[in-house]
């Protein structure tokens, strides 16, 4: 064993020959939303511990913004790694039930939960009792910010296979079988308040578990959040199994309001109350926070506000256009198709956003609007696009996603992305060539957003429709062959049949000819030719 750094502590239960940051697939990726919540969360002048492992920006910023910062970690290497990183860091090595702080923090962060804080040196304590064990290093007045994963949160119905049943080296102890682990938002607000706290606020962090990058407040999953907001937050991820779409399947779980009882994680923030007559630090906690891209965006009661110290927007209304323009594929309604298309050509023409694609416009009926607000020219040139290679943009993007996701279409099915692209431009009444469609895919790269999908595996139920789609087409092409092979059958019969009476025909018809009548009849047929030759035997 290396020696240790000075600032790293060894309190028992330390795993010396394990590394949870060696499998970062199982460490959530707390990125920019996380990161603004923590960034309000820091007492100026208090004390922060760090309970489990995190992801290294974040704890970068953490020891940035506080005074006096400690982090407590089971696994040795990672404890020497993190102390050697940052030697004015306070680095407990081993389990969090034989932490003696001695004196409570201001703020605890345990944004990756409570089963990383267990060593297998000793028996793994329930989940009460870790939390137990966690609130007791939160001073009165302090908060703690706990994450939580969602036994049946929206990514275990999609994923074909569940990290937690992989049987990975790190499952000594398989998951789901502590009756105190929280069932859902309530459970949770039990169990902190059974732990001496008051939950403050409570969170719910979507896509995925693995990358969150939105955080979304009980208060604001109350309303029917406006598809503007809600489509984003369900974007596919291409390096799982899949068993179902998580875009339809994450639309379905906010249309009938279960985005807290479904949310992958739970971020809660609770405090513990202060003695006697104190009064804990004001914290402005956001109602939700939404990272787009390299963008940060802050969810008011209003619309949305980019941080830091933009203008707030107001949540443009409708539906996306992709979900309407699927819909009427599906309905092989392609008068809409065509009405939908030419008011889309209409928008672009009168200046609308270079950067749109079908996934980032909704329809209200009436006009087109951008998800997000745009945010200057990205394409890497000062000049303006046409109108009618954004158009064949954003058509080219919803062909690709169309096909790859394998959704039903009134057109051709050989048709391939490109063939269908100039189709719906014909549709929308700008028809466009092959260079159009080329200085499109351009401007697509320009932008840093591919739409080339057909390299991701396709999810379980997609190829259950795909084969069902295809059986129906086999069915029918069947049904069809019978039938013109019955019909040639009978034209082939009817063919011998007819041979068959033509040969007879003939047969008589030469008999015919070899009788002693017909041959004169023939010769007196011709009377003058007769005569002629009567007339040359006379005459000599």
């Amino acid at each position: 064993m290396n020696e240790a750094p000075e600032n790293v502590r060894l309190i028992g239960g330390e795993m010396l020959l394990w590394s949870d940051m060696g499998n970062l697939a199982g460490v959530t990726d707390w990125r920019g939303a996380a990161l603004e919540l923590i960034r309000r969360l820091v007492p100026a002048g208090g004390r922060v511990l760090l309970v489990g492992p995190h992801p290294l920006v974040l704890v970068d910023d953490v020891v940035a913004r506080a005074a006096s910062a400690a982090v407590l970690l089971r696994s040795y290497p990672d404890a020497c790694a993190l102390g050697e990183r940052h030697p004015v860091l306070d680095v407990f090595c081993g389990r969090l039930e034989a932490l003696d702080a001695g004196e409570p923090y201001d703020l605890v962060l345990a944004l990756d939960g409570l089963l990383r804080t267990h060593s297998a040196e000793a028996p793994a304590a329930a989940w009460n009792e870790s939390l137990e064990a966690l609130a007791d290093l939160v001073a009165p007045g302090g908060r703690l910010l706990l994450g939580v994963r969602n036994d049946l949160g929206v990514d275990r119905f999609v994923e074909a296979r569940p990290a937690d049943r992989e049987g990975a080296d790190d499952q000594w102890a398989p998951h789901g079988f502590d009756p105190s682990y929280p069932s859902g938002p309530g459970a949770l607000d039990l169990g902190l308040e059974s732990a001496g706290l008051s939950v403050q606020r409570c969170y719910a962090a979507y896509p995925g578990r693995q990358a969150p990058r939105s955080l979304l407040s009980r208060e604001a999953l109350a309303f029917d959040l406006p598809e503007a907001l809600t489509f984003p937050l369900s974007a596919r991820d291409g390096d799982r199994m899949l068993v179902a779409d998580p875009l339809r399947l994450t639309r379905l779980v906010f249309r009938h309001r279960l985005g807290e009882e479904l949310a992958p994680l739970w971020l809660a923030v609770a405090t513990r109350p202060p003695h006697g007559t104190d009064r804990a630090r004001a914290v402005e906690l956001p109602l939700g926070l939404i990272e787009e891209g390299s963008s940060l965006y802050e969810l008011t009661s209003a619309g949305t506000r980019r941080l830091p110290g933009g203008e707030e927007h107001e949540i443009p209304a409708g539906r996306v256009l992709e979900e309407i323009l699927v819909e009427a594929c599906a309905r092989e309604d392609v008068k809409a198709v065509r009405e939908l298309l030419a008011g889309l050509a209409a928008w672009v023409e009168a200046g609308g956003d270079p950067s749109a694609s079908a996934d980032g416009l909704v329809h209200d009926g009436a006009r087109f609007a951008a998800i997000s607000p745009p945010s200057g020219s990205s394409t890497g040139s000062s000049r303006t696009p046409e109108p009618r290679v954004v158009l064949c943009r954003i058509l080219w993007r919803f062909a690709v996603r169309l096909l790859a996701a394998g959704h039903h279409h009134p057109w051709p099915w050989p048709l391939e992305a490109d063939q269908l692209t100039l189709t719906l431009c014909g549709m929308a009444g700008r028809p466009c060539d092959p260079g159009d469609l080329d200085r499109a895919r351009k401007l697509d790269a320009d932008l840093g957003r591919p739409a080339e999908l057909a390299e991701q595996a396709p999810t379980y139920r997609d190829l259950l429709g795909a084969r069902d789609r295809l059986a129906d087409q086999l069915t029918a092409a069947l049904a069809r062959i019978s039938r013109l092979e019955t019909k040639l059958s009978y034209r082939e019969r009817e063919l011998v049949r007819a041979k068959a009476k033509l040969r007879r025909t003939q047969r008589k018809a030469g008999a015919y000819r070899r009788t002693l009548g017909y041959r004169l009849s023939r010769r007196l047929a011709r009377p003058g030719k007769v005569a002629r030759r009567v007339i040359r035997l006379l005459s000599g």
